[in-house]
């Protein structure tokens, strides 16, 4: 088994896949085919504090190679490295990095190796999965990140800003007498006639128009229909609320699991 780990500012998520399914990617990553998600052997996630849970998950398994892409610190790297080499000492470890090229993809960042891992990977898969067609991804997460990606791999750049729930907590934290909102819910009218829903509603429209005002730019630059790729924890909570051109193509993708499915795509074309 390969073990595949992504790892965020908020949860951990880890999937296996059997080593004989690298040839399938390889396969299908030659005649630009590739269908994801990928069939996962198993999948789960924890929270930073839960980490060790993993590991009864996985103890039953055989693993011969690992894949982390971490993008939560040091701290995190070191125990996650501690628990794996207890549970897996004769795997190959390797930790995924930003670089200047890999996978098919070029990174455009002026300085390669400062782009987050997680973002480099996502760009990977979503490349991947539409080969020859630029594509936006946007990740909702703590943070959310909104990438362009071209039609021949080169990784342009994007956008960071805060995620739905840390902008929801930013206001109340910031503000003496704007509630907590612990659980973002969706747009019930634009304009909300409570100060509890006008957050909600004030915060998924910074989000969905940040994405919408990518897409259009993006799309204005390359005279094209790019694909759209959202992924990510509160990816349900601006779905039903994203407007992008009808063209006629498929333009909108709900995908989970962007990172790992980079990771393994990554280990395809590393292992042999």
């Amino acid at each position: 088994m390969i073990l595949f780990i992504d790892a965020g500012n908020t949860r951990v998520k880890w999937a296996l896949l059997a080593a004989e399914q690298l040839a399938n990617i390889r396969s299908a990553l030659a005649n630009a085919t590739l269908v994801l998600p990928l069939s996962w052997s198993h999948q789960g996630s924890s929270t930073h504090l839960q980490i060790d849970a993993i590991s009864e998950h996985l103890r039953a398994h055989h693993i011969e190679a690992i894949y982390i892409s971490n993008v939560a610190g040091e701290r995190l790297q070191q125990q996650l490295q501690n628990m794996l080499q207890a549970l897996a000492p004769q795997s190959r470890m390797h930790r995924f990095v930003s670089q200047a090229s890999c996978a098919g993809v070029q990174n455009g960042y002026a300085n390669p190796a400062q782009l987050g891992s997680d973002r480099f990977a996502s760009a990977i898969a979503a490349h991947a999965l539409y080969p020859q067609r630029p594509v936006l991804v946007a990740t909702c997460g703590t943070a959310t990140t909104i990438d362009a990606i071209s039609a021949d791999g080169v990784f342009i750049g994007g956008m960071i800003l805060p995620g739905l729930q840390l902008m929801a907590q930013s206001l109340a934290q910031n503000t003496a007498q704007l509630p907590q909102i612990d659980d973002p819910r969706a747009i019930q009218h634009m304009f909300a006639d409570h100060t509890q829903q006008a957050i909600i509603n004030g915060c998924i429209q910074a989000q969905i128009g940040a994405i919408e005002r990518a897409y259009a730019e993006f799309a204005k630059a390359k005279n094209t229909t790019p694909a759209c790729i959202i992924s990510g924890g509160a990816a349900s909570y601006l779905l039903p609320h994203l407007s992008l051109p009808n063209t006629g193509v498929q333009v909108v993708t709900h995908m989970e699991a962007l990172v790992l499915s980079g990771l393994a795509i990554v280990a395809a074309t590393e292992l042999k």
